[in-house]
């Protein structure tokens, strides 16, 4: 799938935006090892389905989540082009080497 380069930057300002806070990182840590319910998610995590939704949604709005619903169940699983987009963004900071200070200012008063 080809991701329209003017879509690129939204794409990784929410993406780190949704890595900021600590719940979002556990959720996707339990997520490495399997889809989950939101059930199971809120009792590995111990908050409230309320809490965990708003959480679910900052995720899934900056596409590092996919849901689906099966029965009564909203199942979550990772979406891994979207990290590997942030992977390939942060990529390009590793191949900078070692960066070169700036000069002092000549015409410093």
């Amino acid at each position: 799938m080809q991701i329209p380069t003017d879509t690129i930057p939204q794409l990784i300002v929410a993406g780190f935006h949704a890595l900021s806070d600590p719940i979002r990182i556990n959720v996707l840590e339990l997520l490495r090892q399997r889809e989950l319910c939101v059930c199971d998610l809120c009792e590995a995590l111990d908050v409230s389905q309320s809490k965990l939704s708003f959480h679910l949604k900052t995720l899934k709005e900056a596409g590092l989540v996919n849901s689906r619903q099966q029965g009564r169940w909203i199942y979550y699983r990772l979406n891994l082009p979207q990290f590997a987009i942030l992977e390939e963004y942060l990529a390009h900071y590793s191949k900078l080497g070692q960066i070169i200070p700036a000069r002092p200012c000549d015409n410093i008063s």
